[in-house]
């Protein structure tokens, strides 16, 4: 199926189940909304998130390589326009505690979505 873009829009690249915490994602693409795609490599290249920034830096990546080269050849002018993080599945474990009880555990997952513009 073909991606459907709007008249600003320039590529799209989304990343499901990840097992980062919509949280913590949500911190770094927070960082990388409204700049443009060189200035957002560096941040996200000295952000101290070890767990979400090679996964949203990898996701950026991959939007620039869907960029259609012949309509604009230069990606020093794409901005990341709109990017946003959902919450996804989560994974259930226990835990044992005193007693004979159990506490849950809950290891949540994020869905992470670029789109990059045209400045």
């Amino acid at each position: 199926m073909a991606k459907k873009y709007t008249e600003d829009q320039v590529a799209l690249a989304s990343l499901h189940n990840v097992r980062i915490p919509p949280r913590k994602a949500r911190f770094v693409v927070d960082l990388i909304r409204g700049k443009k795609v060189r200035d957002a490599f560096g941040i996200l290249r000295h952000v101290n998130r070890p767990s979400a920034a090679p996964q949203v830096e990898r996701l950026l990546k991959a939007a620039v390589a869907g960029v259609d080269k012949a309509a604009h050849p230069n990606p020093d002018v794409l901005l990341v326009g709109r990017a946003w993080v959902d919450g996804g599945p989560m994974l259930k474990r226990w835990r044992p505690r005193a007693m004979g009880r159990a506490a849950s555990i809950r290891k949540r997952m994020c869905h992470v979505t670029l789109v990059l513009t045209a400045s």
